[in-house]
């Protein structure tokens, strides 16, 4: 019941670039396949309702289609392809970016007895789950806000906390409780994070990021690759790689100086690494990126 209408919203509302008129909310429409795409994917709750998509993190590979919804509770560089499109029926999505501040206040206001109590060990940075009634029908509630622009500003805020309420206390809501914990495993994680992404260019010492995490090295490697599946040096090498992809855009010329910029004193190994990721050395698909306009939000359908 809620999907039909679902995606009759999506499609009226669908943009170019997935924007809409309610902050933090973004809708994605997608006519064909597309060939593995690597990208980051934001801290953001994407719901289907139409179509399906396969994502890889690392060695992990996640499937969604109409009706179940992916959450990313930290950014990670991430493979994502479309499995299920067509102009016929194209894939519809929603998605909604979580904001930590946004967890931190549900849960302060709630407190413990109100929420599912967390398993241990630190949970993946993304996980997939069936989107119950009361989620769904929360989404459609705030779409139906688009075409209501004078209670759009009152009632979607509201509306966005519910949906963050029912992600929260449902089957997937362990990591984006642990996203708005200051002192979760998860938030040292994400600290790391954003230092590998401010500063993927410079090499570093797993030692040296551990302790700007706060945790002994055994643990802080043990906790990324639970929520990256990936060592801390193969994250920086994703970054890097994905830095590099962006700059080629824009500048396919100058291939070497590209892979000093982003790290690489070596241009073979650039290459090499390079080619591994994107199927193709540097310059040709260099050569394929000038036209193409990557998507803002890659976990969306």
């Amino acid at each position: 019941m809620y999907l039909e209408e679902l995606r009759t919203l999506l499609a009226r509302h669908a943009r170019s670039d997935w924007s809409t008129a309610i902050d933090g909310v973004l809708i994605s429409r997608v006519d064909r396949p597309d060939p593995p795409a690597p990208s980051m994917s934001g801290t953001v709750l994407a719901v289907i309702a139409q179509g399906a998509k396969r994502l890889a993190l690392g060695d992990r590979v996640y499937e969604y289609g109409a009706g179940q919804y992916l959450v990313a509770s930290v950014d990670l560089p991430v493979t994502g392809q479309f499995t299920r499109a067509d102009p016929e029926q194209p894939a519809l999505g929603f998605g909604l970016t979580l904001e930590p501040a946004a967890v931190a206040e549900l849960l302060v206001q709630a407190g413990p007895a109100d929420t599912p109590r967390s398993g241990a060990g630190v949970p993946s940075g993304i996980a997939v789950g069936d989107a119950p009634p009361a989620m769904l029908d929360a989404v459609v509630r705030l779409l139906r806000l688009l075409d209501e622009p004078r209670d759009r500003a009152v009632l979607a805020p509201l509306v966005k906390r519910e949906i963050l309420w029912r992600l929260i206390t449902g089957e997937q809501g362990a990591a984006v409780r642990r996203l708005g914990l200051a002192d979760s495993g998860l938030s040292h994680v994400s600290r790391a994070v954003r230092w590998i992404r401010e500063h993927y260019a410079e090499p570093f010492r797993v030692e040296d990021v551990a302790r700007l995490a706060g945790m002994s090295v055994s643990a802080f490697y043990r906790h990324f690759q639970a929520v990256t599946a990936m060592s801390p040096i193969q994250f920086q090498k994703q970054i890097r790689l994905q830095e590099a992809r962006l700059l080629l855009a824009t500048h396919p010329g100058d291939v070497t100086g590209v892979g000093h910029r982003v790290g690489y004193d070596n241009p073979s190994q650039f290459s090499r690494e390079y080619r591994r990721l994107f199927g193709a050395p540097p310059s040709r698909d260099a050569a394929r990126l000038r036209d193409t306009v990557r998507a803002p939000v890659s976990v969306l359908p």
